[in-house]
């Protein structure tokens, strides 16, 4: 018995195998539960269709998440072809790489208002298509990272989503619970992805990560897609609004000094 049996979940941003998406959704397979993939754009076709076929999922579709009709032809497919959705996972997020690095106040009007569309807002309107087919309740998750919180150089405009992203989830949490609906957020460790490959100064973040944090270790797909297991399954059925850390003890520290650095004998 896996702690997802029966449920379908439904899954956007996945873009290769390298996404904390597939992470996620590997993990939400072995645990039972029927998938859905969404992707971002004919670019990532040759990527995410192979990956559907190795858990066998059949449901594969584009969606540009800026379009609402785009948005309604996903959501009416999947209550045709699963008549329901007990899961949802936002694993979306995009910004011009101009605005990403360079000095914050250079941040481009048009540039800020697609980030903040693409990587915050989409949670609104998923949602929104997604509750009539959460009758019975449901979970919606989303990720985050720490640069919402503290300042994390070069992260700029998708600092700013992510801090939408998780103001949002706290009142879709709200807005929900009378349907059983909970909504909670994923604040991810760095890792190698496809959009984290565009923020300046990566290699730097992981270093730090690995280094000062209380654990001294990476985080992995793998490790984002346990910690969505259960706050997916009915383990976590009274969790909602939360932002969960999964990023090695990173986020508590004040002082990111490494051990050897420190010299505190």
């Amino acid at each position: 018995m896996g702690l997802l049996d029966g449920k379908v979940a439904l899954v956007f941003g996945l873009a290769n195998k390298n996404s904390i998406a597939w992470g996620i959704i590997q993990r939400f397979k072995e645990e039972g539960a029927e998938i859905g993939i969404s992707y971002a754009s004919d670019v990532l076709e040759k990527r995410v269709f192979p990956l559907a076929e190795q858990i066998g999922c059949d449901f594969v579709e584009k969606c540009d998440v800026t379009k609402d009709d785009e948005l309604d032809a996903v959501f009416e497919k999947a209550k045709a072809r699963f008549g329901k959705v007990d899961i949802l996972v936002h694993a979306v997020a995009f910004a011009e790489r101009s605005d990403l690095g360079g000095r914050f106040i250079n941040i481009s009007r048009e540039g800020f208002k697609l980030a903040l569309d693409i990587s915050a807002y989409s949670l609104i309107a998923m949602a929104k298509r997604v509750e009539p087919l959460m009758p019975e309740g449901g979970s919606i998750l989303s990720l985050t990272y720490y640069a919402s919180e503290k300042v994390m150089p070069a992260y700029n405009v998708m600092a700013v989503a992510k801090s939408a992203l998780e103001t949002i989830t706290r009142y879709l949490a709200y807005d929900m619970g009378p349907q059983n609906i909970r909504v909670n957020s994923i604040s991810a460790g760095p890792i190698k992805t496809l959009s984290a490959a565009g923020v300046p100064g990566l290699r730097t973040f992981l270093k730090y990560t690995e280094t000062a944090s209380p654990l001294g270790k990476l985080v992995s797909q793998q490790d984002i897609g346990d910690a969505a297991v259960w706050l997916a399954s009915d383990w976590s059925k009274l969790v909602t609004g939360e932002i969960i850390h999964v990023d090695a003890g990173y986020n508590i520290l004040g002082l990111t000094a490494n051990r050897d650095e420190l010299n505190l004998e």
